[in-house]
């Protein structure tokens, strides 16, 4: 196919014919700090960048001006990315890019950077992953090079996109927090919803509950697993956010009839009993039936006096995760046992209370989804106008 024209075929790709390639040495700077990680100050005067997404506080700076950084070694090799403009220290294994040539924008280079720097430095190794960045990954980087005024127009038409998405994940993690600390008062009668008043009282899960087992490993039956069928859950997918169905597979409605023992309905609270104990999720209404392996509890609320979406708030409150963890047997597999999860004692008020109790709560679980799924779309999008913007296959001008 006859290339058109106004584009052409370079190392980074085939880019619009007026832009230019340049290694990253060739239009910037490229140093490392001085400090040492307990070198931060808790209420420093500056920001101190580590090898971490998180930044620190210092009373010194190392720096005054426009630069990006990134971790030259740790678990966040190629994946961590900073921008700043002003004065800052930083970790002698980080590296800054500053001083950029009158040709480069700063924060073009930045988002290009940041979205194209881990995917070189994996081309580098044999391995699945990489221990450290050597100055010459970053120096003989090459980068495309828009008219100054176009790569002006992308950095803000992407800088624009990018505070959406921040201001939606700062709304979420208050929000979070709001809830955490609505569900300490309400699920502890700190303080009561208006029209209820009473005292409460306490009960054993076991006593709202017939049926509380586990399941069991399909393979040690005799089933293998199949592409379609029957959903079954292992303890990865029960996840501190929720039901993980990366994590699931699926069995045989045959299997799924020799272990019935660990069948779960619509609406059955789930917690995990191995590992990372005591998280806890309910089964969705849209999946019907499922099933479960011995590393998760089955609780199905069966009393009357019991709201099962009450019960549910009450059992992700984390002092049950405190509790859960504080009787766990086992140090490499740490584990609790059925009995255990039975004994779990609950604070319970009227059935009226509960009721309000849960819609209250699962109302702001509702505004959290919906936050989550504006931040994902938003992101999305940005990550769309990103790969146009950064290829040329559209023009700001």
């Amino acid at each position: 196919m006859e290339l058109n024209p106004q584009y052409k075929t370079t190392t980074v790709g085939i880019i619009p014919s007026d832009w230019a390639v340049e290694r990253i040495v060739d239009v910037a700077s490229i140093t490392t700090g001085s400090k040492n990680t307990q070198d931060r100050i808790d209420d420093g005067a500056f920001p101190f960048f580590v090898r971490s997404q998180t930044v620190e506080r210092i009373n010194s700076y190392a720096f005054d001006g426009e630069g990006v950084l990134t971790a030259g070694d740790g678990v966040g090799t190629g994946k961590i990315f900073h921008y700043i403009v002003g004065k800052f220290d930083f970790h002698q294994r980080v590296y800054l890019i500053s001083e950029f040539s009158e040709r480069l924008n700063g924060y073009y280079f930045y988002i290009y950077f940041a979205n194209k720097f881990f995917d070189r430095i994996m081309s580098m190794t044999a391995k699945s992953s990489v221990d450290s960045v050597r100055r010459e990954m970053i120096a003989n980087m090459s980068l495309p090079l828009p008219p100054i005024e176009e790569q002006r127009a992308i950095a803000m038409a992407l800088s624009d996109a990018n505070s959406l998405v921040a201001s939606l994940e700062d709304l979420i993690a208050k929000k979070r927090v709001l809830k955490q600390a609505v569900m300490e008062e309400l699920l502890t009668a700190k303080k009561r919803l208006p029209g209820f008043s009473g005292k409460w009282t306490e009960r054993s899960l076991e006593s709202i509950s017939a049926f509380i087992t586990k399941g069991a490993t399909p393979t040690t039956y005799g089933f293998n697993w199949q592409s379609d069928g029957v959903l079954f859950l292992r303890s990865e997918c029960v996840s501190e956010r929720g039901l993980d169905l990366s994590q699931s597979m699926f069995i045989s409605p045959e299997a799924h009839s020799v272990l019935k023992r660990g069948e779960v309905c619509s609406g059955d609270l789930l917690i995990t009993i191995t590992g990372n104990v005591g998280r806890i999720v309910r089964l969705p209404d849209e999946y019907g039936i499922a099933n479960i392996n011995q590393h998760i509890a089955r609780v199905r609320i069966t009393s009357e006096s019991a709201d099962r979406d009450y019960i549910f708030h009450q059992l992700s409150h984390p002092r049950y995760t405190k509790y859960f963890n504080s009787v766990v047997t086992g140090q490499a597999y740490p584990q609790i046992s059925l009995k255990q999860v039975r004994d779990t004692v609950l604070p319970m008020p009227s059935r009226d209370e509960q009721a309000a109790i849960a819609a209250f709560l699962s109302d702001m679980d509702a505004e959290l989804v919906t936050l989550e799924a504006e931040r994902d779309k938003a992101r999305a999008i940005m990550h769309g106008m990103m790969q146009e913007l950064l290829s040329g296959r559209i023009r700001l001008k």
